[in-house]
Formats: C-alpha cells, structure tokens, sequence
C-alpha cells in the first residue's frame, strides 16, 4: 500500500484551512494512556480508544520514505491509514510547524532534529507523549533534557563527503578536517546547505561552533566565502545535484551530507564516496504528537510503530540513519562504508537555543550578504 503523501505549500495551506474549520467546532479529546501500534493501552486506567478507520497525517521532511509494506503491516494491525505531509527540509518544517500551530497541519511530527528542536519546543508546538515501546528505553538515551514531547527515533552524523575518484583522478589530498576546507587549493570545491532552512546546514554551523570557538567560526566562514562555498536551500539539492559522484555528476567533489551516505554509493563492489569523519556534527532525529492534533491517540500509535522493530530495521537502507534501538541489526555494509565519528562535534542543547538566531543571522551576513 502506498502512502498517501502532499508534497507542497498550497496543499498543506489547504490542509491548514480544513483543520482550522474542524478546530472551531471540535476540541479534541485528550488520550487516555499510553497507546501501542496494536491500539492497546499500555498502562492506562481506562480502554483506548478504537483506532479503526482513524487517518492520521505524518508531517516531516522531504527524505522521508518507509517501504510500503512496512507502512501496510502498520495500517492493517492498526485499522490506521496514513498520509504524509512533507513541506520541505527539516528547517522549513520546523517553520510550518510554528506558523501552522494553531490550527495543525497534521497528527504527529517525524524528523525535528536536536538542532531545530528547541525551537519547536519553546513554541509548545508538541504536545508531552511517553511511549512504552520496548525500544523507548533505547530512546531516553537521547532524550531532550526537560522534556517529554519528542522521542528519538534514529541518529546519525552529519558530515562533509568526498568523491574518492575525483581527488584521485586531480592529484589532489582530500582535506581531512574542518580548518583544512578553507584552504585555497580546495577553492570553489565544497557545496554546502543554509543553516537558515536546512538542519545538515544548521548541523554544520554547530560542529564550526563547536570547532573553532565563538569567534573563531565567523573567521572560519570569513574564509569560505574567499574560498567560493556554494549554498544551496537543501541537502537534497547539494547532494543530489551538486555531487560530482559517479551516481550524480555535478561539479563539486566536496558535499555536506552523513557519514551514512556513502553506502549507498558504492558500485560493483567498490566505494567511491566517504566521509570525512572530523568534520562531524551529530544529528538526533524526533518525532512527536502535535498539540492540537486531530487524532493524539493515533498520532501516539504513530509514534510507537516509529520505534517498532520492523521501523527501526527500515531506517538504515531507506534514510541512511542509525536506528535508535539497540536490537536492530544494522547492515553489514555499514561497518565498513559508514562508521560513525569516534569523536564527533556536539553542542549542549541550551546552548543552542540561547544561540542559534543569533548564529544563522550572523552566519548568512558572512556568507551570503
């Protein structure tokens, strides 16, 4: 069964009015208890309620995809149909969210990640939901201190990809750390994503943060903008369209992307991408109920399937992310093309909400004006 997914503004516009028209009416009512994906309570005083012929909207970025039959065993076990909205990358997300949350665009949120994710707390865009799934003990390992209304779901780093066969081919070393990027004999090489409206972008600005110190990133991107950084709107956008890979053919050979994408890369046998593992930025993806949600009980539902085995299993070979439980088994491939960072850059999540406005704006004057 194949999910039902609205991929643009005007949609999600459309979807907004509708919701506002039902919010004048109908005050949704507040979930009894911890709901399962079989719509059992966990733990409840009293029953859930009957999830049958419920429709829940996912809302989330514009990576997201689970295979259909994953989607399909959660629906039939559920009585559940799923919709997607997907507005963009997960910064444009992050902004529907708070402009929308009042009349919500749709049930659940996938994909707020621990760089956006105060954001959308400090905005009481979610609504607080513990689950008891097996996995959720995994999760409260990355739990966001103070709250309890996102739940982790999968994890990775973000990092600068090279093409191996292009550095090869030019005689040239592949940099190896953030400094060596501002490099003159890398000029006009790296294509990287806005902090403004990407979360690899926002994850980049952080590890240079987290690098360089709070005055020596702004001479860091000072020095980028010399050596012809190119800025695009998404990761898509500089992966997908910017890469010189051989699956690509774009003209940069230095990209932002995940120490997780270069599996995916690899022909007949042989790698012809990697990361670079000292640039890294490590990335933590939520999901979470919205307040004001049509459906919380199957938004609930939602959010437990996401920590599901046979979720979790989906993630690694379909958005290139780690899963968050410890019971899954990752790809064997994975070992060998895309190791984790052993040390990679973070930033306390306080610190990033005290300073992250301040960051991009300062980041886009550098860059861009």
């Amino acid at each position: 069964m194949r999910i039902a997914r609205t991929t643009t503004i005007a949609a999600l516009a459309a979807s907004t009015l509708a919701l506002a028209a039902c919010s004048a009416d109908a005050d949704p009512a507040e979930p009894t208890g911890t709901v399962s994906p079989t719509g059992e309570a966990a733990g409840a005083t009293t029953a859930a309620p009957d999830l049958e012929g419920t429709e829940v909207t996912i809302v989330t970025h514009d990576s997201f995809y689970v295979p259909d039959e994953v989607v399909a065993d959660f629906e039939e076990s559920t009585g559940i149909t799923v919709e997607i909205a997907a507005p963009g990358d997960a910064g444009s997300l992050v902004n529907q969210l708070i402009l929308t949350k009042d009349a919500p665009l749709g049930d659940v949120v996938y994909g707020i990640d621990n760089t956006f994710a105060s954001r959308a707390l400090d905005e009481g865009v979610f609504a607080d939901y513990t689950s008891q799934a097996p996995a959720a003990a995994d999760a409260a390992a990355y739990a966001i201190p103070g709250s309890s209304a996102l739940t982790a779901i999968d994890y990775s780093d973000v990092c600068v990809n090279y093409d191996l066969a292009w550095f090869e081919d030019n005689g040239v070393q592949a940099p190896t750390s953030l400094a060596d990027l501002s490099d003159p004999q890398y000029a006009g090489l790296l294509s990287t994503t806005n902090p403004a409206t990407s979360s690899p972008g926002l994850a980049f600005l952080l590890a240079t943060v987290a690098e360089f110190g709070e005055d020596g990133w702004q001479d860091f991107w000072s020095a980028m903008r010399e050596n012809e950084v190119r800025v695009t709107a998404s990761w898509s956008d500089t992966y997908y369209t910017d890469f010189s890979a051989p699956n690509y053919g774009g003209d940069y050979p230095l990209v932002l992307s995940y120490a997780s994408s270069p599996p995916s890369e690899v022909i007949d046998g042989e790698p012809t991408t990697a990361a670079l593992l000292d640039t890294c930025f490590r990335q933590v993806e939520y999901a979470g109920v919205l307040e004001g949600a049509q459906n919380p009980a199957a938004a609930q539902a939602v959010v437990d399937w996401m920590l599901s085995d046979d979720f979790q299993a989906a993630l690694p070979e379909n958005m290139y992310v780690y899963p968050v439980s410890e019971q899954v088994e990752i790809p064997a491939d994975w070992a060998e093309y895309a190791p984790l960072s052993e040390d990679p850059h973070t930033l306390d999540p306080q610190v990033i909400s005290d300073n992250r406005d301040e960051w991009i704006e300062t980041w886009t004057s550098l860059v861009l004006n």
